[in-house]
């Protein structure tokens, strides 16, 4: 029996999502010290009930998730208004060396679910299929492929064990993010090069309440929304001249033109996004939430009927990428603050979603300190870049192995 939850409840149990992840990581220290997302510990938590509930009942849960769109729309919009140029020439070179990092990785990954597949005796497509399709790829690459899979390849599970492998990354990817950044920070004596604002992951010390003011939240306010609309603009003539991107990136980019344009413009009016508390606020609250609802609501019992080879590929997959990110990402991306807090955000990012991968950089900077470049270069890789190299990738791969 399926009930569907409305926005109102469902924002409800986000925020208990959210109360609970708070409260257990306070008194955890293992999670605290560890850097796990508060959202990934009580989503993870509630996910489990509710798969309790599902095995004990029959009964399934159905979330509204309209409302979980928008909050990522305006968290990638809080990113953009974060960023200034100067911060952005600086992260190009390493914005195109984790791209090339990244699409080798795609190889890596798919002939490790290959290899694990062949000693198993299964077909070389199910290790694609447990490889970057499922893993960097996520739900929505699996669910684009699985019929592919299941028509010319003869995996007549396809989008079970798909959908199985992106669900188990989003979990692993935002649990070993935050150990992988920790063990590099610590080992290397790694800090900030210079205080920078905490946009992302904001410290909510006793008395930063009183940085908040009517004033500036409504400023707020009216600059994400007014940056919105600049964003749908911007996808409105992408899509005029024949190209596609998702609705994040337009608004992660209206944003970084937004927070350049306002000092240069409006001088007078002193008021620099990059350094507003209360946009730091929306911005927590807004992936905070986001994150929430997108791990309350995954449907852990379709993992019950996992293949033993399957959940190999899984264990194959986390060593590897464990072992990656801290003996390449790390070393190539420069071995330096910025680089342990993107290595913890790509770790995210091939196991699970980009998504992932910014709850792990956001519970990194908020112990050891900001890093604006990693916010930048991280999601950029994952958005623009990992969809096309993927598809290209799984093409050739099924084609050789076929």
């Amino acid at each position: 029996m399926e009930i569907n939850v409305g926005p109102a409840d469902t924002i409800m149990i986000a925020c208990l999502v959210l109360f609970l992840g708070k409260y257990i990581n306070k008194k955890v220290s293992f999670l605290r010290e560890f850097n796990i997302p508060e959202p990934v510990t009580g989503g993870v938590i509630f996910s489990f009930l509710f798969g309790i509930l599902y095995f004990l009942t029959g009964i399934q849960l159905s979330f509204a998730l309209d409302l979980r769109d928008a909050l990522l729309i305006i968290f990638f919009i809080t990113i953009g208004l974060s960023s200034r140029l100067k911060t952005l020439l600086q992260g190009g070179k390493s914005l195109f060396v984790l791209l090339v990092l990244a699409v080798g990785y795609l190889f890596i990954q798919n002939l490790t679910g290959v290899g694990i597949s062949t000693l198993f005796g299964l077909s070389p497509a199910t290790g694609i299929l447990g490889g970057s399709v499922s893993f960097s790829g996520g739900h929505g690459t699996t669910i684009a492929w699985a019929p592919i899979f299941q028509e010319d390849h003869g995996i007549s599970n396809a989008m079970e064990l798909g959908i199985a492998c992106a669900t188990i990354g989003l979990v692993l990817g935002g649990l070993i993010g935050g150990p992988i950044a920790k063990f590099l920070i610590n080992r290397n004596k790694l800090a900030p090069k210079e205080e920078k604002p905490i946009t992302v992951g904001v410290r909510h010390e006793k008395g930063d309440e009183t940085q908040i003011t009517y004033n500036n939240a409504l400023q707020m306010i009216y600059v994400i929304f007014s940056t919105a609309g600049i964003g749908i603009g911007i996808n409105a003539l992408i899509a005029y001249l024949g190209l596609a991107l998702p609705d994040f990136v337009t608004a992660l980019f209206a944003g970084i033109i937004v927070t350049n344009l306002i000092p240069v413009l409006f001088k007078k009016v002193g008021w620099h996004p990059e350094k507003s508390k209360s946009l730091a606020l929306a911005s927590d609250l807004s992936l905070g939430l986001f994150l929430a609802m997108s791990l309350m609501s995954l449907q852990l019992w379709t993992l019950v009927d996992l293949a033993g080879p399957l959940l190999l590929i899984v264990l194959a997959q986390v060593m590897v990428i464990s072992l990656f990110v801290i003996l390449v990402v790390f070393r190539v991306m420069g071995k330096d603050y910025d680089a342990a807090v993107m290595s913890a955000g790509y770790a995210g990012l091939a196991l699970g979603a980009t998504p992932t991968a910014i709850a792990n950089m956001t519970a990194v900077t908020k112990k050891f300190g900001g890093s604006p470049k990693a916010f930048i270069i991280v999601p950029l890789v994952g958005a623009f870049f990992i969809d096309l190299s993927n598809a290209l990738i799984i093409k050739f791969l099924l084609s050789v192995f076929s």
